[in-house]
């Protein structure tokens, strides 16, 4: 990482946070709630984001969504995922919680379950690490996940994401409870190049 020689140099940095190879973060539309309400409220999604399956009120992650991504402070962002090639819409990201000293954030993500295993989570997730480290100064970005969502799993290893913990029977789903994976990345561990 090295300081701007000139103008050129920092408009293309400007013009290239916030997209990745395949995916590109903008901000929220109105238009974007409805699918994300649907996606946080399905329960064959929310089993794997949530720790209780629960119908929920129609538009109830609306004001979730609005304020992650109302970007109005330095320790939290949030974004919709767009496809660069077609601008369609197809999930939101993340990084929430960013504390100082420590300059460590919390990363979430929904994709739209149509896009899963296509490999525009990992770009999401690696565009949002990328975001982390540059833009806002972050040290340490971590996450977690359950330890039967190997997909994700799968993602953010790809990522660069390496596990860190577990706690142990952290969910009760059918009348089991399973394990939280914790994940984290350092700035330092980062292969940006």
């Amino acid at each position: 990482m090295s300081q701007f020689a000139n103008v050129e140099e920092a408009t293309a940095y400007g013009a290239g946070i916030l997209e990745g190879d395949r995916v590109r973060f903008r901000r929220l539309h109105e238009s974007d709630l409805e699918k994300l309400d649907q996606w946080w409220s399905a329960p064959e999604w929310a089993v794997l984001q949530q720790s209780t399956i629960r119908p929920r009120p129609e538009g109830s992650a609306a004001e979730l969504y609005r304020e992650w991504s109302a970007n109005a402070t330095s320790a939290s962002v949030g974004f919709s995922i767009e496809i660069q090639e077609t601008k369609d819409f197809i999930g939101h990201v993340a990084l929430y919680g960013a504390t100082i000293p420590e300059r460590a954030a919390t990363l979430g993500v929904i994709l739209d379950p149509v896009k899963t295993g296509q490999g525009y989570g990992t770009d999401a997730v690696k565009t949002a690490i990328r975001y982390g480290f540059l833009q806002m100064g972050l040290n340490r970005i971590e996450l977690q996940a359950w330890a039967f969502n190997t997909r994700a799993i799968r993602a953010y290893s790809k990522a660069g994401f390496v596990e860190e913990g577990r706690r142990r029977e952290a969910v009760f789903y059918d009348g089991a409870f399973h394990d939280q994976i914790i994940m984290s990345i350092l700035q330092r561990e980062w292969d940006h190049l």
